[in-house]
C-alpha cells in the first residue's frame, strides 16, 4: 500500500542503504521530499539520485554530533521549510562479548543509537511543536527487548533506551498533536546480517516463526504506516517487525 506524502518534508538518518535506504525511497514514492542524513554522502547522494529531481537533499549528518544536527536541521528548512516526518534509523550494532566491551566501545554504541536518536528528537519538537503536527518514527530492535540474540550488551541497552525514551516523548508531544512512535525489526537481511554468514543466519531463521529473516522493505512500510494520516491516534507504540520472533 502506498501513502499520500505529497507536500511533505522527511528526514531519515542513515538513509544512504539498508533499512534506512528503503524508508527514504518509501516515502518519496509516496511524494514526500527526503532529506537523507548520513555520515556515508556517496551512498547519500547514490540514494537521493534514485529520487525525483529536487526531492531529495542529503545532508552529510554525525548524529552523535549535536553540532551535526544542528546543521541538518538547518539545512532542511533552509530547503524546504518545515519539517513533517523524522525517521530515527541511523545506528551501529557490534556483538562484543560482555567481558571484552570496553568503555569506549559503550559509550560509542550509545552515542549513535541512544544519543543521537534523543538530539534528532529534540530539535525535531522544537520545530513540530510550532507547527502544531509532526511524526517522529524511531528504530529500534528486538534486542532492546529481550537482551539480544547477536547483540551485545551495549546495542541491547542502546535499543531498550530507543523505547523508553520513545514512550517518555508520546507522553510530552501528545498535547502539540505530535505522534511519537517505533518500529522494532528482527533480524533483516541487510549487509550486516549476510556477514553473519550463512550457518548462523539459517540457524536464526529457523528459530522465528515466519522461517525467514525480515526484508528493509517491511520495515520500510511499517515507518510509512506510522508517517501516515492513518496512525493519527497511534503515538508511544512499540511496533514489532520481526515474523513472530519476539511477542509481548
Amino acid at each position: 500500500m502506498q501513502y499520500d506524502f505529497n507536500g511533505r518534508v522527511a528526514i531519515v538518518t542513515g538513509g544512504a542503504c539498508g533499512i534506512g535506504r528503503a524508508i527514504a525511497l518509501t516515502l518519496s514514492q509516496g511524494g514526500a521530499n527526503i532529506v537523507i542524513a548520513d555520515i556515508n554522502m556517496a551512498d547519500a547522494e547514490k540514494a537521493a539520485n534514485e529520487m525525483p529531481p529536487g526531492a531529495a537533499l542529503p545532508v552529510r549528518t554525525d548524529v552523535s554530533s549535536e553540532d551535526s544536527i544542528k546543521q541538518l536541521f538547518a539545512a532542511t528548512m533552509e530547503r524546504f521549510g518545515k519539517i513533517d516526518i523524522v525517521a530515527n534509523n541511523a545506528g551501529v550494532f557490534k556483538a562484543t562479548p560482555l567481558l571484552e566491551t570496553s568503555a569506549a566501545e559503550w559509550d560509542g554504541i550509545m552515542a549513535v543509537n541512544l544519543r543521537g536518536t534523543f538530539l534528532m528528537c529534540r530539535e525535531a519538537l522544537r520545530i513540530m511543536q510550532k507547527q502544531g503536527s509532526g511524526k517522529i518514527i524511531n528504530i529500534a530492535s528486538t534486542a532492546g527487548k529481550t537482551g539480544g540474540t547477536m547483540a551485545g550488551v551495549h546495542y541491547a541497552a542502546s535499543k531498550a533506551g530507543v523505547i523508553c525514551l520513545t514512550k517518555s516523548l508520546a507522553r510530552y508531544a501528545a498535547q502539540y498533536k505530535i505522534n511519537v512512535n517505533a518500529v522494532s525489526p528482527g533480524p533483516t537481511v541487510t549487509d550486516l546480517t549476510k556477514a553473519w554468514g550463512e550457518e548462523l543466519n539459517t540457524d536464526l531463521a529457523a528459530a522465528i516463526p515466519w522461517k525467514e529473516y525480515g526484508q528493509p522493505q517491511d520495515v520500510a512500510d511499517a515507518v510509512a504506516f506510522l508517517a501516515s494520516g492513518k496512525a493519527r491516534y497511534i503515538t508511544g507504540e512499540i511496533l514489532d517487525v520481526n515474523g513472530g520472533f519476539v511477542m509481548d
